[in-house]
Parts: C-alpha cells; structure tokens; sequence
C-alpha cells in the first residue's frame, strides 16, 4: 500500500504537468486545426526561464523560497506567453490562408529554431536548478510518509486548470474563444476579432507550458535544451487520450497518463512505462478514436 500511494502522488505531480502542456496543443488545435510542434520547445524555454531568473537575479537565496517561485513561475509564464505571439505572429500568421501543411512545415522549422537556439545560449549539457525551493516536508497517508512537493504541484496544476476552464466557459473572452472554434467565419461576421482571438490562445498557451516548465525543474533538478520533445510527445498523446480539441480532456488525459507512466515503470520496469503509454495510446485509437471525452464539436471546447 504504501508504495502504492507513492507512485499514486508521483503519477498526479507528473499528470498535472501533461495536462498543463496538453492544453497548449489541444487549445490550438480546436482554433486552428493545427498542431503546434513548437510548444514543447516553449515549455523547455520556460524552465530555462525559471533557471534563470533564479540564478541571474538571486531569487533563490535572497527571499523565501515560496515567494521566490511565485516570482519565478509569474514572470516566466509572462516570457513564455510574449514569445508564443511572437511564434503566431511571424511563423503562422502569414500562412492561415494557405495550404495546411505549410503551417506544419512551420511549426516544424520553429521548433528546430527553439531547440537550436536552446543549446547555443544555454550550452548542450544539463543544467541543474538551485536546491532546497521546493519544500521538503512531508506528509502521511494511511502510514505513508509522501513528499508535500507532490501535492503542491498537482494542486497548482488543478489550480492552473480551473482557472483556464472558468475563463473559457464564463467570460466574455473564453465565449468569443468557443465561438472562434465554432465558426471563424460566422464569428468575423458577428463583430468578433478572430486574430485578436488567435493570439489570445497563443499567449495562454504557452503560458501553461512555461508553467509547467518551471515545475518540472523544481521537481527534478535537471533540465536539457531538447526535454520538450519528450514532454511534448507525451502531452501530444495526453491530448489525443482525452479528445483533441477538448479542454476537460486534456485535463483527464494528461493526468491518466501520468498515472499510467508511474504505476507500469513501478510494476513493470522502468524500461516499459513509455511502451505501456503508448499501447493505451494505441488501443484508445482503435476502439475509440476520438479519445475518452470526444474529439473537439461545437460544445466541448
């Protein structure tokens, strides 16, 4: 039981993670029909961010460690989002009226820029993030003594989450979002600024990422210039477990995922929890191709 639940809060603390990048491409997609192959290199420059606000700037040392991740997370989301417009206004703009594959091919090219640019500023070796940020407290449950830093993450994350889902459903913008991913064309027509709406999305987006970001090197202490490949891959296929194009489930799929990763590396080998992802990945595909919620219709953005 007790090493039951530590896989349990590892499996939610990297879910909550999933999710937050998960929503970056689920969130285009159900605008644009496109998929953003950048945004895991955006959730890659957030840590980077976050690693250098803290170090550059003496946040880790000179203020407590609460109030200094909270600068750290405002202002790299803020970075992170600043530079996700600057992707939509130059890598995509110029192509949403031609071919869909040109938007692709851009993506593409962006995030071998991303990633490249990375590795030249920062260097192509690991950097480790200052430690002792993160509090090292624990807490028990039902006799076993589980990390806090777990259960911070995976309650910011949900927080991070209700926020994005109350935005989209109860106000003026998240309705002028929902009515975009209807009909842009119907919406242009009824006064709605469909650019301004595309650009919103770019900016929360990549905000969510570089949050997530940020949590992963306060988690791990270790971050590479080419990790948003990985991450974004398993956001990816969080996205499309839960719906693509369906806001609750990314929710739903980025954190089954991370479950799912947890429970087969502990039961199985480490070595098979990317293998047993995808197979249920593969086996959602088959039998429910529109993943768990449904793929994105007119009322499930």
């Amino acid at each position: 039981m007790e090493e039951l639940l530590h896989q349990l809060s590892n499996g939610l603390a990297l879910g909550g993670i999933y999710a937050l990048i998960a929503l970056g491409y689920t969130m285009v997609y159900g605008i644009l029909r496109l998929i953003n192959f950048a945004h895991g290199d955006l959730f890659t420059l957030g840590a980077y961010l976050g690693l250098t606000l803290l170090t550059s700037f003496g946040l880790a040392g000179h203020i407590q460690a609460g109030f200094a991740t909270a600068l750290v997370l405002i202002f790299s989301m803020g970075l992170v989002a600043l530079v996700g417009l600057a992707l939509e206004r130059v890598a995509y703009r110029p192509l949403r009226g031609s071919d869909r594959l040109c938007a692709v091919v851009s993506a593409l090219g962006a995030s071998i820029f991303f990633q490249n640019a990375m590795m030249l500023f920062y260097g192509a070796r690991s950097l480790v993030y200052p430690p002792g940020i993160l509090p090292d407290a624990s807490i028990h449950i039902f006799g076993a003594e589980l990390p806090l830093a777990r259960f911070l993450m995976f309650a910011f994350s949900v927080l991070l989450m209700c926020l994005l889902y109350w935005f989209i459903h109860k106000t003026r913008l998240g309705a002028a979002i929902r009515a975009v991913a209807i009909d842009p064309n119907t919406a242009r027509l009824m006064g709605i600024n469909v650019d301004s709406v595309i650009s919103l999305i770019f900016f929360i987006g990549p905000a969510l990422g570089g949050a997530a970001g940020v949590m992963v090197g306060l988690y791990y202490g270790q971050i590479t210039y080419d990790m948003g490949f990985g991450f974004g891959l398993k956001a990816f296929t969080a996205a499309i477990l839960g719906g693509i194009g369906n806001i609750p489930g990314a929710m739903l799929g980025g954190i089954l995922l991370g479950l799912i990763e947890t429970i087969s590396s502990a039961y199985l080998s480490i070595a098979w929890k990317d293998a047993v992802a995808f197979a249920v990945l593969i086996l959602i595909l088959v039998f429910r191709p529109t993943g768990l919620l449904g793929e994105r219709v007119a009322d499930k953005i």
